[in-house]
């Protein structure tokens, strides 16, 4: 089980990612770029995904994986449940998650391909 600091551990020393509370959540983003937000009960972590292999995610595991609520399918987006999440498969989420929404030479250069 991972916790709101784990994410936060791995989130904010990102390039370009910043921290925000909006309505009560935590969310990480870069510019505009939503990448991250907490639930407010912290139970739940949504994160940028590609639409085109979130139905995938959530068949292979329905327990751990949910699709986003019916009017935010539309995003690229998906959610987890922290408490089913390791650490290691939070840090791949939140890179990945990331690397969404940066450029593509900042990724490289942070993940020491460039």
């Amino acid at each position: 089980m991972v916790t709101v600091e784990d994410v936060r551990a791995l989130a904010s020393p990102l390039p370009r990612s910043e921290e925000h509370l909006v309505r009560d959540q935590v969310k990480f983003r870069v510019g505009r770029l939503v990448y991250l937000a907490l639930s407010r009960d912290e139970t739940t972590l949504g994160f940028a995904y590609p639409k085109e292999h979130r139905a995938g995610l959530v068949a292979a595991e329905p327990r751990k994986f949910q699709l986003p609520r019916e009017s935010d399918l539309r995003f690229n987006w998906v959610h987890a449940s922290l408490s089913e999440l390791d650490a290691d498969e939070l840090a791949e989420l939140v890179i990945n998650a990331w690397t969404m929404c940066v450029p593509k030479k900042v990724a490289a250069a942070y993940l020491g391909a460039g």
